[in-house]
């Protein structure tokens, strides 16, 4: 306890020691030592609870991001459809080791004509015995037929520019106007910003990293690490999907409306990230000897071992609450919560179903 909790100067400015005491509680006289010790502890005992209703509570350390993910209940976790997976195999790496890459496929109603040819060229087994071919720093990993002259499947779509944005259902995602992690009527946003003269939305609505205008009701997918695209040529070619590249680097938002994305890696992003990056043009390996062979690629339901995953829904409180702390970090190790995000610094969690 401090001295200050029993300044009794108020009541006796003038008095000090055993007769300072002695007046405070009412005595004339102190008779013995065991006495005084009797009524200092009295003293003590009785403001006991007003101290300790004084004494602030300890705060509870803020928890980090990864922390409420790992505390989010199982009613907030979704489930990954097996049939919604590709799984691509690379070869094996210089000490045998297995290289696996999980790519979650977008839903519609983002990309579906070029998700369908992908669809049709795994069934065909079109990507068994390419490669990657490809691997610019900051940038993107591209895989395909490097000689681009094996065949194609039949059936395959031709897909037009304008299916590079979707319509956006009336209702289903808001804009937020006023900054970051605010709670809309519907579904949350994240960020506002101006582009092009008009307001540009970006967001995070069932599960995938998503944009908007404010003048009209299309919205579109966007370059976060680790989504797949769609290589192409100059336009009107907008690619058939034998070409898939993923982005390894900052955000390329330009390329957001001018290419299709069809996708996420969900698990195996270090068995391409971590490449060695090529010294061609554009970042192309410019000898076979330096490409990755790609083994063989299937969908969910058809590779063996793979476990079940499942995304944290992002229209759930435990999803909000880690928005904000990506947001704004407040566990111990910050000292200034930042007050926002960028759409691309809040990736959505996904976990392996034990």
């Amino acid at each position: 306890f401090q001295a200050s909790a029993f300044d009794h100067s108020a009541t006796a400015p003038h008095c000090s020691g055993r007769r300072a005491l002695a007046i405070e509680y009412g005595f004339r006289k102190v008779r013995s030592r065991g006495t005084m010790r009797l009524m200092k502890k009295t003293a003590l005992l009785s403001a006991l609870p007003f101290l300790l209703a004084a004494a602030p509570a300890p705060e509870t350390p803020a928890l980090a991001p990864s922390e409420i993910v790992a505390a989010a209940p199982a009613s907030d976790w979704v489930a990954i459809a097996p049939s919604d997976l590709m799984v691509m195999d690379l070869a094996t790496d210089a000490k045998g080791k297995p290289r696996r890459v999980v790519i979650q496929l977008i839903p519609a109603p983002f990309s579906q004509g070029w998700v369908g040819n992908i669809r049709k060229l795994v069934a065909a087994r079109w990507y068994d015995g390419v490669s990657v071919n490809r691997v610019q720093d900051n940038y993107v990993v591209q895989w395909g037929d490097a000689s681009e002259k094996k065949p194609l499947p039949e059936g395959l779509a031709v897909v037009p520019e304008s299916l590079y944005v979707a319509e956006r259902e009336r209702g289903e995602i808001g804009l937020d106007a006023n900054g970051y992690a605010q709670e809309l009527p519907s579904k949350p946003f994240l960020r506002s910003e101006i582009m092009e003269g008009d307001t540009l939305a970006s967001g995070i609505s069932s599960g995938w990293p998503l944009a908007r205008t404010g003048s009209d009701d299309l919205m579109w997918p966007v370059h976060c690490y680790g989504m797949v695209g769609v290589g192409r040529g100059l336009s009107p070619d907008t690619g058939s999907g034998a070409e898939l590249y993923t982005v390894i680097g900052h955000a390329p938002r330009h390329l957001d409306r001018n290419i299709a994305l069809v996708g996420r890696v969900i698990e195996g992003i270090e068995h391409l990230s971590s490449l060695p990056r090529g010294t061609g043009a554009l970042g192309f390996y410019e000898s076979a000897g330096e490409r990755v062979p790609i083994a063989s690629v299937r969908m969910g339901h058809e590779a063996a071992g793979l476990p079940a995953y499942q995304y944290l829904s992002t229209e759930s409180a435990s999803f909000a609450q880690y928005a904000d702390a990506r947001a704004n970090r407040r566990d111990p190790f910050f000292i200034k919560p930042a007050g926002g995000a960028d759409i691309c610094n809040i990736p959505v969690p996904v976990r392996r179903v034990k």
